[in-house]
This record gives structure tokens, C-alpha cells and sequence, in this order.
């Protein structure tokens, strides 16, 4: 690991059942490195099929229409992982996988990868766990976009983001705040789009800028303007 030397994987929520002296046999198997932000990950024509692990910093997960415009599918914090569906069905990779911030990877072969899903069979379920949430997250994009307009995509974009803090409250608070054209990129409009609709959430009392955070200060009547648009398409 050279200079990553210092570093576990005690904080990847997926082997969190594992024991500390697991944990570091399996990080033993993992080539470790360092990515500057900005700095591509992985490709999307990559043969590769490790799984990797964000032990520091977050990356983002995107794909690129014909016309060369980017599409951000998701975006994966320290503790989390990516990769993992190339290490299952030996498959081509799905997307391209981008440094948001200087971020520390541990990338796992897939022939060690299986091997533990197999023999631990809580993390087995915890990662079909999280293929059904991608899939089910896919599932409502594919419904945003045929069935909403931009604004409304944006609205429904907002409580995507803010699920992780709403708890049963009417707040929630998304931070870091995405750029607007982050935020563009995912739900396939303009940044100018995104800034109006902002705006008009902002003015309606829905939401509030703090620093590097936007709070959702209404949560309830977010949720009841996305609902009663897909209700009507």
C-alpha cells in the first residue's frame, strides 16, 4: 500500500460483519491507490473487473450520451463501493467512474470478491440488497423522464438526495449541496433549468441555502408536488 499504508477497510459499511483480522486479510488482496480529483477510475471500456472500495474521499458514477452530453447515475461517498456487477457476471463495465474529490480506492479481484460473497453470506445478501436499490432507482429515473417535466425531474432529484436525512421530519438536509450542474447531469436538463426551479422552491419557502448545505425545509409538500405530477401522467 507504500504510502496508503495507514489505511483499513474498517469503514466499508459492506464488510462491517467481518472480523478486524478478516477485514485485513481481504485488504491485503486489494491494490490500493490514490486519485486526484477529477482523475477517471474506471472506463467504460474498461476489461477490468475489480470491486473497489472508497475508503476516502467520493466518486461519481456517469455515462455519456451520443452527443458527448454526461449523465450522473450516482454518486458513492467513503464506506461505500462500485464495480460490483462487472465482478459478477463477467460482463463489460456499465459506466464511467470518476474522482470527485481526491478519493483512496482498495480494488478487489473478482475471483476474491466472490469468494467472499460466498463464504459470508450476510454480505452476499447485503449486495443483492443493493442491486435491488440500484435497479429500483433506475426503475424511477426511466419513470422521471417519461413521465415528468424538467422542474418536476429536479423536485424529484431533491428528495432522491435528502432520503439519507429525512427521518421522520418534515427537514432534511442535503450536504454537501451538488453544483446545478450536477444535478443537471442527473436528471437530463440544463443548468439554467436547475437554478430556475432552485429558485422557485427557494421563493415558495421549500427550501433554504446554508453555506454548503441546501435544507428542505418543507419536506411534505416536496414529496405531495412530485406525487401529484406522476399522479397525473
Amino acid at each position: 500500500m507504500s504510502d496508503l499504508g495507514a489505511l483499513s477497510l474498517g469503514n466499508i459499511v459492506l464488510l462491517e460483519s467481518l472480523q478486524p483480522a478478516e477485514r485485513d486479510a481481504y485488504a491485503r488482496l486489494c491494490r490500493w491507490r490514490r486519485y486526484a480529483q477529477n482523475e477517471q477510475i474506471i472506463d467504460s471500456q474498461s476489461d477490468s473487473r475489480d470491486v473497489f472500495f472508497v475508503v476516502k474521499g467520493m466518486v461519481r458514477v456517469v455515462n455519456y450520451s451520443l452527443s458527448g452530453r454526461e449523465v450522473t447515475l450516482d454518486n458513492i461517498g467513503a464506506g461505500g463501493y462500485f464495480g460490483q456487477l462487472a465482478a459478477i457476471d463477467g460482463s463489460p463495465r456499465s459506466a464511467n467512474v470518476m474522482a470527485c474529490e481526491e478519493t483512496v480506492t482498495a480494488a478487489m479481484p473478482p475471483d476474491h470478491f466472490s469468494r467472499l460473497v460466498s463464504q459470508h453470506p450476510t454480505i452476499g445478501l447485503a449486495v443483492m440488497r443493493e442491486l435491488a436499490r440500484l435497479l429500483r432507482q433506475s426503475t424511477d429515473r426511466i419513470m422521471d423522464l417519461s413521465t415528468l417535466g424538467a422542474n418536476n425531474r429536479v423536485h424529484a432529484e431533491l428528495l432522491r438526495l435528502a432520503r439519507s436525512d429525512a427521518g421522520d421530519g418534515r427537514r432534511a438536509t442535503i450536504s454537501p449541496i451538488p453544483s446545478h450542474s450536477e444535478i443537471a447531469s442527473r436528471v437530463s436538463t440544463t443548468r439554467e433549468t436547475v437554478a430556475r426551479a432552485l429558485g422557485d422552491l427557494a421563493r415558495g419557502g421549500i427550501v433554504k441555502r446554508e453555506k454548503d448545505a441546501l435544507v428542505i425545509l418543507d419536506l411534505h409538500q416536496l414529496e405531495d408536488m412530485v406525487q401529484n405530477v406522476r399522479g397525473d401522467a
